[in-house]
Parts: C-alpha cells; sequence; structure tokens
C-alpha cells in the first residue's frame, strides 16, 4: 500500500430496487463492513455514500457508489483523487457471473473479467492495476438473461452461501487492511 488510507469501495445500483439484487453483492459486504466495525454513518462524497473510520492505525473509506453499476469509475475516481489515493490502496468488491455462487476471490490487480462496473473503474483510473475482490453469483440464466439473472434475488438454496461469503468477505478485506492483498490471498483464495 502506498499509503495509510485505504478506501474499500462495493459496486452496485443504488436504491431499494436493487437493494437484494446478485448485481449488488459488493453493497452487501460494505454495509456488513461498516456493522462490524460499528461505524456510525455515511455521508455523501464524491457521488458515493461514504463511511470513514480508523481500523489497526488505517484511515479506512467503505464506499458504495450511487453512479450505477456501469457507471462506478465516475465516483471511484474522484475519491481516489480528492484524498490522494492510488490504485493500490483501493479495494473494489464486486459480484462474479464466472464463480460459483459463495465463491470468493482476491486479486491485487487483473482485468475486468468482463464486467462492467470493473471496466468503468479501470478506464477511468486508467489501469488494471488495482486490488479486486470478486463474489461467485453463478452463472444459472439462459442466452440473452444476464442482465435479468443479475437483477434478482438470490434464491432461497443461494442464500446461505451467499451469507458466508459476505462473511468470509469481510474478514478477507479486514485482512488486506491490517495486513495486506497478498496474505489476504493465501488466507482466503
Amino acid at each position: 500500500m502506498s499509503s495509510d488510507t485505504r478506501l474499500v469501495v462495493g459496486l452496485g445500483n443504488p436504491g431499494p430496487r436493487y437493494e437484494q439484487t446478485r448485481h449488488n453483492v459488493g453493497y452487501r459486504i460494505v454495509d456488513a463492513i461498516v456493522d462490524r466495525l460499528r461505524v456510525s454513518s455515511f455521508s455523501r462524497e464524491h457521488d458515493a455514500q461514504v463511511a470513514w473510520t480508523q481500523y489497526k492505525n488505517q484511515k479506512v473509506g467503505l464506499a458504495k457508489p450511487l453512479t450505477f453499476m456501469n457507471r462506478s469509475g465516475d465516483a471511484v475516481a474522484p475519491l481516489c483523487e480528492y484524498n490522494n489515493l492510488s490504485p493500490s490502496d483501493l479495494l473494489i468488491i464486486v459480484d462474479d457471473l464466472h464463480l460459483p455462487v459463495g465463491t470468493i476471490r482476491l486479486r491485487s490487480e487483473g482485468s475486468s473479467g468482463g464486467h462492467n462496473g470493473l471496466e468503468h473503474v479501470a478506464q477511468r483510473l486508467g489501469t488494471t492495476a488495482f486490488p479486486r475482490l470478486r463474489i461467485g453469483i453463478g452463472d444459472d440464466y439462459s442466452d440473452g438473461e444476464q442482465s435479468e439473472y443479475v437483477l434478482s434475488s438470490f434464491t432461497p438454496d443461494q442464500k446461505p452461501h451467499i451469507h458466508s461469503a459476505v462473511e468470509d468477505a469481510v474478514e478477507s478485506v479486514l485482512t488486506t487492511v491490517r495486513a495486506d492483498v497478498e496474505t489476504a490471498m493465501n488466507q482466503f483464495n
């Protein structure tokens, strides 16, 4: 990490309509971290809801962009610029169709893997060299129904897997903050 500040960003779509959807698992993880660290509230900063706290001698921002998934970079880039953060100070949390439901994968950098939110963040930052935590949401949809699938809720049999993934993701994020991405990767991947 290049600074003593870390920005954890859960990607998703704002509003009650999207709250329980597969696409909003990033928001759910940020909310779980906020609960775990007993952060009091979010404020609006640069098209995002952001809660700032201290954890293990690090300043940590917990953010949920309000720009909708495909424009996530419009919130992330200004937050980085304003707070003088490099891409390596980020941890972006996203859903992933290519992973089985409830699987988590942490990487220090990489491609968007076809995820529009990650793609937009990379485009706005001018690099793919930022950590990301992917949460598997599965790919149980027919051709042409990807949008409907990601914008629908988890099935009753998927919910326990997602609950466990959220718990593991919280631990993974906290390990990344107190140690580093590689330590968290070794422990949680």
